[in-house]
C-alpha cells in the first residue's frame, strides 16, 4: 500500500472502523464472561420448557437444547474465564457465541417456520451479538450462521418452511431494522472507545507538557549552583556544587527525554506522515549514542552490529522514538531478569534478507508471555503489571506502519524477546549517495 493511498485511509473515519483491529470479546471481564456462560446454561433448559409446554411452537429439540446448555457451561470454566488475553481463548468464545446466537437462532427460525415467538427471538439475538463482539465479527457471523441454518436445514430440515409473501416482507422488515439498529449500536461502541482514547490521550500530552515547568525551575537551580561553584573556585565546596549541578541537569534532561516520549505516544490518533529519507544504521548509532542510560553496565551491554545499512522513507524522529521505546522496554526486561548487562544482552541489528530493510532489536531478558504476544501493541496493554501505561508499543506500530512496514515479536517467559521490524528500502541510488557514518 503506497503512502497516497495510507494518507486518504487516514483520513476517513469509516475507513478507522474498518482496518482498526478485531476485538473479539468486547469489555471482557472474568464476571461478564460467566454471567454469559450463566445465561446460556439456564436459559436453553428453561426456553426449551417454555417452547414445549407453554407456549408450544412446531420445532423443539430436548438435544439440541442440551449441547447449547453445555457451550454455555464452558464459558464458565476458570481456564477460559482467567486466560482473557489468550488467543485460544478469544478464539473459543467467539466461536461458542456464533454458535449460540447466529447459527442455532437461524436454524430454530427455519425449523419453526418463522412465526411471531422466533421473529422476536432472532431480532433479539442480533442485538445481542452486536453487543457481545466486534461489529465485523458480528457482520460476517450473522452472514454465515443463517447460510449455515439454511444449508442445513435443506439437508436434514425437520418441517416444511413456508413463508407467504406478506409474512417474507414482515419478517425481512422487522429483522432489516433489528440488524441496522445493530450495527449503529456497534459504530458507535467503537466509535465512543475511540474518543475515550483519544481524550485519554489528550489528557496524557496536558500533563506531560506541564511537567516542563517545574523542571524548567530545576535547570535554574542547576545554572545558581554552577555559578556559585564559578564565583567561588577556592572554595572547598565547588567541586561538590560543581557535581550537584551536572547531576540536576542531568536529571531535567533525562525527564525531559521521558517527557518527549510521552507528548509523543499522547499523539497515538494523529500521528503525521513524512517522506524523509532516513538511513537504518546512522539512525540506530545515534539513537544509541544518545540514549540516557542510567549506569554505564547498561550502556556497555548494547551491541550495535549493521550488516549492511538501507534507506527508508518515514520520519527520523518518529523513528528515534520507536528505538528509544524498544531500547527502554529491553533495559527494562534485562533489569527485571537481575540480568548483570553482560555485553550483547541487548543486540541491534540493521540488515537487507529479501529487498525488505531490518531491524531487530533482541535482548535476554524476561521475556514475554505467549498469551500476550497478540495484546501488547494495543494501546494501554502491558505487560509489566502496573509500572507501563502500555502506549509505547501501540505507537511503534503505528509508526512503522505509516512508513509501509511492520513489525513483529518472538518470546516466550524468561527467553528474551526479538522485535523484528522489515521496511520498505528505497532507492539504491540514493544508498550510494550517503554512505554509513
Amino acid at each position: 500500500m503506497n503512502a497516497r493511498i495510507q494518507s486518504w485511509l487516514s483520513r476517513h473515519a469509516m475507513v478507522h472502523w474498518l482496518v482498526e483491529p478485531l476485538v473479539p470479546i468486547l469489555h471482557p471481564s472474568p464476571w461478564r464472561l460467566r454471567l454469559f456462560g450463566l445465561a446460556l446454561t439456564l436459559g436453553h433448559p428453561l426456553f426449551g420448557w417454555v417452547w414445549t409446554d407453554v407456549i408450544p411452537q412446531r420445532y423443539e429439540s430436548f438435544g439440541l437444547r442440551a449441547i447449547m446448555s453445555a457451550l454455555g457451561a464452558v464459558l464458565m470454566l476458570p481456564w477460559i474465564t482467567n486466560n482473557l488475553a489468550s488467543a485460544t481463548t478469544r478464539f473459543v468464545v467467539a466461536l461458542i457465541a456464533w454458535i449460540e446466537l447466529p447459527l442455532f437462532f437461524s436454524w430454530m427460525y427455519f425449523s419453526n417456520g418463522s412465526g411471531v415467538a422466533w421473529l422476536a427471538s432472532v431480532s433479539a439475538m442480533i442485538l445481542i451479538y452486536y453487543h457481545l463482539t466486534d461489529w465485523r465479527i458480528a457482520t460476517g457471523g450473522l452472514v454465515l450462521g443463517a447460510l449455515s441454518a439454511w444449508g442445513l436445514f435443506q439437508a436434514i430440515a425437520p418441517n416444511d418452511f413456508y413463508l407467504n409473501s406478506d409474512e417474507k416482507l414482515l419478517d425481512a422488515a422487522v429483522i432489516g431494522f433489528s440488524w441496522g439498529c445493530a450495527v449503529l449500536l456497534g459504530l458507535s461502541t467503537a466509535n465512543l472507545r475511540r474518543e475515550h482514547l483519544a481524550s485519554t490521550l489528550s489528557t496524557m500530552g496536558i500533563m506531560a507538557h506541564e511537567l516542563r515547568t517545574p523542571l524548567s525551575t530545576a535547570a535554574l537551580i542547576g545554572d545558581a549552583l554552577q555559578l556559585e561553584a564559578q564565583r567561588l573556585p577556592a572554595s572547598p565546596r565547588t567541586a561538590q556544587l560543581d557535581k550537584l549541578a551536572n547531576r540536576l541537569h542531568a536529571l531535567v534532561r533525562n525527564m525531559n527525554r521521558q517527557i518527549d516520549t510521552e507528548i509523543a505516544n499522547a499523539k497515538l490518533l494523529e500521528l503525521p506522515r513524512y517522506n524523509e529519507l532516513v538511513f537504518a544504521g546512522r539512525l540506530v548509532r545515534d539513537v544509541v549514542l544518545a540514549y540516557p542510560f542510567s549506569t554505564s553496565r547498561q550502556r556497555e551491554c548494547i551491541q550495535v552490529v549493521v550488516h549492511h545499512d538501507f534507506a527508508f522513507r518515514s520520519s527520523r524522529s518518529q523513528f528515534a522514538q520507536v528505538l528509544d521505546n524498544l531500547i527502554k522496554n529491553a533495559l527494562h526486561s534485562l533489569m527485571a531478569a537481575e540480568s548483570r548487562y553482560a555485553p550483547g544482552a541487548l543486540r541491534i541489528e540493521v540488515g537487507v534478507l529479501h529487498d525488505r530493510g531490518r531491524i531487530v532489536v533482541s535482548d535476554e531478558g524476561m521475556g514475554i508471555d505467549a498469551a500476550l504476544l497478540r495484546q501488547i501493541f494495543k494501546p494501554f496493554f502491558s505487560s509489566k503489571r502496573g509500572s507501563g501505561h502500555g502506549l509505547g508499543l501501540a505507537f511503534c506500530q503505528r509508526v512503522v506502519q505509516s512508513a509501509g512496514g511492520t513489525i513483529k515479536v518472538k518470546s516466550d517467559f524468561a527467553l528474551g524477546a526479538i522485535f523484528t521490524i522489515e521496511l520498505p528500502v528505497a532507492r539504491q541510488q540514493l544508498m550510494r549517495a550517503s554512505p554509513l557514518r
